[in-house]
């Protein structure tokens, strides 16, 4: 099977004119709507510390959920493959990032902590194992250039097998 190319595309729209366009830094606003085919507007703006609105996502939220849900995604169409029962999971993701004087920056980390819930104690091991698989085949996380580590708590559904870090 060769290489498939999938394209995306969204539309961005700044909706934060307060009538005087650019003329002052902190005279307009960072509010934005993302908009795709098909699917609600997301209403977005700059992250509160860089004078936007804290009530809407913002590019480092989303970046951060982008490289949370693609690990998820990843992770149970290999448990799939590997005869692992998920039955719950949530991630709890950080990220750490730097600004600098002139107004750049970026990000120096994001730390993934899936807590996934199997459905049999035999299956914890493999479920502990797939995590590195899962962070290998994620594409979002394989085209960052920072780290994305992962620490990951595997439980059975009638108890608890306990956790261990596991960095990517």
């Amino acid at each position: 099977m060769g290489d498939k190319v999938h394209h995306f595309e969204v539309r961005t729209r700044w909706t934060g004119n307060t009538g005087a366009g650019t003329t002052s830094y902190r005279g307009y606003g960072r509010g934005h709507d993302v908009e795709a085919d098909g699917r609600p507007v997301l209403r977005a703006s700059a992250a509160a510390a860089f004078r936007g609105d804290p009530e809407r996502w913002n590019p480092e939220d989303l970046l951060l959920a982008a490289l949370s849900e693609c690990h998820m995604l990843s992770y149970l169409a290999l448990s799939v493959a590997a005869g692992v029962d998920v039955v719950a999971y949530t991630d709890t993701a950080t990220a750490s990032l730097v600004t600098r004087a002139d107004a750049s920056g970026e990000f120096t980390e994001a730390v993934l902590r899936p807590v996934v819930t199997v459905a049999a104690p035999d299956m914890a091991d493999a479920a502990r194992d797939l995590h590195a698989r899962a962070h290998r085949a994620c594409f979002i996380a394989r085209s960052v250039n920072f780290p994305v580590r992962h620490e990951a708590v595997v439980r059975v559904a009638d108890g608890d097998t306990g956790a261990g870090p596991q960095g990517a």
